[in-house]
């Protein structure tokens, strides 16, 4: 899981993204989601924990200001929903879902930083499930690295890198590490 990386231990081979490029990037994918969003009513944007969520308020909040719309949003931990979760996961952190919303009258936007093999938004769906079927699903990424193992892939994202599944792919958030990039380790 990406978001579990400690961005402190990361051997950083290369940069993929600096502050200036990521900027640019989260900027298209805001038009990008406006340009998709325009013709569905309804849309709540969801962050899964933890940097999905970042990623999730920063995307929201450009929405917001340029569509001058308020949002519905919410916040989903896949913690208890990974599929190995019974697998020698030692006592997982988990944070709370919050969805001020019906999932059942909104079309949903799950929001994470880094797409890998899926597993991580199929976990996410069936947590958003537990609330309420909703009218739809979508999935924002800022970074898909491909090496997929299920057939899931975003609807908009950031930036494609390919990757080995010995690479770690880390994104760095000024609100908790005081500095945007994205780095290969």
């Amino acid at each position: 899981m990406e978001t579990a990386l400690k961005r402190e231990s990361i051997n950083v081979k290369k940069v993929l993204l600096n502050e200036s490029e990521m900027s640019k990037i989260i900027d298209r994918m805001v038009y990008e989601m406006i340009e998709h969003l325009s013709l569905l009513k309804n849309v709540a944007i969801v962050g899964i924990r933890t940097r999905g969520v970042i990623l999730a308020e920063r995307l929201i909040k450009k929405i917001e200001e340029k569509e001058n719309v308020k949002l519905a949003t919410g916040t989903i931990d896949i913690a208890l929903y990974r599929d190995d979760f019974c697998k020698g996961l030692s006592s997982p952190k988990t944070g709370p879902s919050v969805l001020n919303f019906d999932p059942e009258e909104y079309h949903i936007i799950l929001v994470d930083d880094v797409m890998y093999t899926g597993r991580t938004v199929r976990a996410a769906i069936e947590a958003v499930m537990d609330y309420g079927r909703p009218k739809s699903i979508k999935f924002v990424s800022l970074i898909d690295r491909g090496l997929r193992e299920l057939p899931i892939h975003p609807d908009i994202v950031g930036k494609v890198i390919e990757t080995s599944p010995e690479d770690k792919v880390a994104v760095f958030f000024k609100e908790t590490d005081g500095e945007d990039k994205v780095v290969l380790g």
